[in-house]
């Protein structure tokens, strides 16, 4: 995942304000609502929620710059000014050699849009796409459907399968437990490895068992060392993650969504080491050894790491190059 893919960004306008729309920016997950600068107040009587307008949290001419794309001496300026800006696009015609062009000099774009169809050309353009869209329509319901379209639309990871090689017992160890405020479905999980550019696709809890019930806002991740892949492309030791932080699920086809975190706990549990083969490269992890503590085949269904043995295959990410301070560099890194 590439520095930049960050969780596409839906920002709701209502102008003239407008409760039911604001209820439904505010239910449906919106990141920010863009109001009259007399209605930050009635927007933030509803609930926490990022306010965009003079006097606001973001304010229009410091944070955020709106330009009107007319022609191409318009789109020529874009390209050449603010370029550390976030800019609000408004376009003239629904063409997209112009986002094009932008795209391929800049990032920090959001664009207006009114529909799904819109939506999907500006998030989609040149399998990047812009940074985010600003939602103009009138009915509360499509701003609902459209805030979910745009947050569904997050960067894919590349998974591929891995070869079980061994798997050897590690005695007593620290590990984490990742809880999170939203529930799980089967084949999700999160991307946790030793090293800062494999990671094992850690399936979530979200299996019955004879001996616990399921637990599908949880991932048991592995021990307090490792890394983890977060939103952005960013990385955390599992150690450093802390209640309010966000988290990256991932599911088998590789699409991912931000949740919060609720709760990490921290316990000493035998752990595990599972060592894997993908392609030429190694890929390693500590687990929890448990039966309910699970990797992910390549179909998505949970594999116990109790029952994991050599020649099974499992979901992993590869990437290249290294990371300083949980970001994503080009260097030569060497982790064994």
């Amino acid at each position: 995942m590439a520095a930049g893919l960050e969780m596409k960004k839906a920002w709701v306008w209502i102008e003239p304000w407008d409760k039911e729309l604001a209820v439904a920016a505010l239910e449906s997950g919106a990141d920010a609502v863009v109001t009259a600068p007399g209605d930050a107040a009635r927007a933030r009587a509803l609930g926490r929620i990022t306010v965009v307008c003079e006097g606001g949290d973001i304010v229009p001419g410091r944070d955020v710059f709106i330009a009107e794309v007319r022609n191409k001496g318009d789109e020529e300026k874009i390209a050449r000014e603010r370029l550390g800006a976030l800019v609000w696009l408004r376009l003239a015609n629904w063409t997209v050699i112009p986002l094009e062009n932008q795209l391929a000099q800049r990032n920090g774009l959001l664009v207006e849009v009114a529909g799904e169809e819109q939506a999907r050309t500006m998030l989609g353009i040149l399998e990047k796409g812009v940074d985010g869209v600003v939602i103009n329509t009138r009915d509360a319901g499509r701003v609902r459907k459209l805030v979910g379209l745009v947050h569904g639309l997050s960067p894919r990871m590349a998974l591929e399968p891995a070869v079980i090689e061994r798997i050897e017992i590690g005695g007593m160890g620290d590990r984490v437990c990742v809880d999170t405020c939203a529930m799980m479905a089967p084949g999700e999980g999160m991307l946790v490895g030793n090293a800062s550019n494999a990671f094992f696709l850690v399936h979530a809890e979200t299996q019955e068992n004879p001996y616990v019930a399921a637990r599908p806002f949880r991932v048991n991740a592995g021990a307090v060392h490792s890394y983890i892949l977060l939103p952005g492309g960013r990385t955390s030791y599992l150690a450093d993650l802390r209640i309010g932080a966000e988290a990256m699920v991932v599911d088998a086809q590789g699409r991912t969504r931000t949740v919060n975190i609720g709760r990490c706990k921290v316990e000493k549990r035998p752990i595990l080491l599972a060592v894997a083969k993908a392609g030429a490269r190694e890929v390693s992890v500590y687990l929890q050894n448990a039966e309910t503590v699970n990797l992910t085949a390549p179909d998505g269904s949970a594999v116990a790491v109790s029952a994991l043995k050599p020649g099974d295959a499992v979901l992993v990410h590869m990437e290249e190059g290294g990371r300083h301070f949980g970001m994503k560099i080009e260097e030569s890194l060497v982790e064994k």
